[in-house]
């Protein structure tokens, strides 16, 4: 069983920063490709980026340039870096471990308003 916990999110203003965490227990982190999905009201949940366990990222064309994927294996954690936020990007930020199965961590807001 995998367990994954995502803190970071909050209320920021559009241009603002952000990094989201998401620490997980068990599992195979270091060799798990790790993800970022977002959803918001009324829509479905989408990709935003994933990082393989050598440390290649993708990303959605939507965040390219502002956001950063990242990975600790030494701490088990993989951040998210996002810059010059903007209104859309407000969603709940879920934290995704693939590694012959998934897991989902519980989520977290991030709300970019004036």
């Amino acid at each position: 069983q995998v367990q994954l916990v995502e803190s970071g999110g909050a209320l920021v203003q559009p241009g603002g920063s952000l990094r989201l965490s998401c620490g997980t227990s068990g599992g195979s982190f270091n060799t798990a490709t790790m993800g970022w999905y977002r959803q918001a009201p009324g829509k479905q949940r989408e990709l935003v980026a994933t990082i393989t366990g050598s440390g290649t990222p993708t990303y959605a064309d939507s965040v390219k340039g502002r956001f950063t994927i990242s990975r600790d294996n030494a701490k088990n954690t993989v951040y998210l870096q996002m810059n010059s936020l903007k209104p859309e990007d407000t969603a709940v930020y879920y934290c995704n471990y693939r590694f012959y199965t998934e897991y989902w961590g519980q989520g977290t807001q991030v709300t970019v308003s004036s």
